[in-house]
């Protein structure tokens, strides 16, 4: 799960059209804010799915939330496209595999753990939760446990999709590879491929072709990692022609809402896709040439900084409120509101103990021996 950095944007000079110019191949990479700042909010959107999913409104506030969040989860793909997009722009040629996999342990590993411990100690106290096998807890452990559908969701369930972001680790010093060689023409073609790839995996998932649901595989996630590698080596080469910020952001708000009209599951990343594909690149090359992006305000940076950590605790934090409040309470509107910013601010204030106190300075601890990462914050997982 992977976002740009947020050091201080270095801009180049304006340039008229959609195009926008990486970076010289020796430099490091200017930072792209807006993509830690849209990070946030795909977070946001997983949350609000779960607080539908937990029932704390009923009637009205019920059919609001599920029209508002029902679709929550295509904030997973949206990191997924985003993780193929960040790897790509700051990957330099001298990189090497195993140095790249360092970076990307140290960057998702001490939260994965951390939450993992907790989630541990919650089976084995929470009445509602039955406790993993060795089996289990061993593969979420290894981040394996979205390759067998009955584990997908062993002990903390979020981290499904850290187990397909790290086989998208695992893939990309080959996929970089191949977008170097295939140059704008050749990457073209395989976003397209990968596109298509994406209907037909829904497609047969919704006719049941496959013993078991694509929504968790990993290799059937890859499709959408790779697109925003493809989009990001267009920007980097110059030869990005996608549209401006605003008709983006439409389209991936218009496939947002067409969610419902598809079959529940991995259908849902049709709708959504090309939206995404689109806003990820236009977010980026706004940043290049210095255009206006809300996603870049502070505040929306710092909370793009907490959203990996707040993807990964906040559904303990549902989970463990149901001690004190039922399963599906269905609260009226004011009452469903009042719990629901009382578990936001916990999962907030968890994901600032999270950050401050184990991923910064555990990825300094892993990495003081190596230098600096090259390569930004990454998406966070899915949902």
């Amino acid at each position: 799960m992977t976002t740009a950095t947020t050091r201080a944007l270095r801009t180049p000079p304006a340039r008229t059209g959609a195009a926008a110019a990486g970076p010289p191949p020796s430099a490091s990479p200017p930072s792209l804010p807006s993509l830690t700042g849209l990070r946030w909010m795909a977070a946001l959107l997983v949350f609000g799915l779960h607080v539908h999913n937990f029932g704390y409104f009923g009637g009205t506030g019920g059919r609001l939330m599920s029209w508002g969040f029902g679709a929550g989860a295509t904030g997973v793909s949206f990191f997924f496209v985003l993780s193929g997009f960040v790897l790509t722009w700051s990957a330099r040629p001298r990189d090497r595999a195993l140095a790249f996999w360092r970076r990307r342990l140290a960057r998702i590993y001490p939260v994965h753990l951390a939450t993992l411990a907790v989630a541990l100690v919650m089976a084995y106290t929470l009445t509602r939760q039955a406790p993993p096998t060795p089996k289990q807890a061993l593969a979420n452990v290894l981040l394996l446990h979205s390759w067998w559908h009955p584990w997908w969701q062993t002990l903390n369930p979020v981290s499904w999709s850290l187990a397909c972001e790290a086989f998208f680790y695992a893939a990309f010093p080959a996929l970089i590879l191949l977008l170097r060689r295939l140059g704008a023409g050749g990457s073209t073609a395989l976003g397209a491929l990968s596109a298509a790839s994406v209907l037909v995996l829904a497609w047969a998932d919704a006719h049941h072709w496959w013993t078991q649901s694509v929504y968790s595989f990993p290799a059937a996630r890859l499709p959408e990692f790779v697109l925003g590698a493809v989009t990001a080596r267009l920007v980097v080469l110059g030869r990005w022609r996608g549209p401006g910020l605003e008709v983006s952001l439409a389209l991936a708000i218009i496939g947002y809402f067409l969610v419902p009209q598809v079959t529940p599951g991995y259908s849902a990343t049709v709708c959504t896709i090309v939206g995404f594909a689109l806003l990820i690149p236009a977010a980026a090359v706004a940043d290049l040439h210095g255009l206006p992006s809300v996603w870049r305000r502070r505040r929306m940076v710092r909370l793009g900084e907490l959203s990996f950590a707040f993807y990964m605790v906040h559904l303990l934090v549902l989970r463990a409120a149901t001690t004190l409040l039922g399963t599906k309470p269905h609260f009226g509107v004011l009452a469903g509101l009042a719990v629901t910013a009382a578990l936001f601010a916990v999962s907030l204030a968890l994901s600032w103990v999270l950050y401050e106190g184990v991923e910064r300075p555990a990825r300094r601890l892993l990495l003081r021996r190596g230098r600096r990462p090259a390569e930004g914050r990454p998406a966070g997982d899915g949902g």
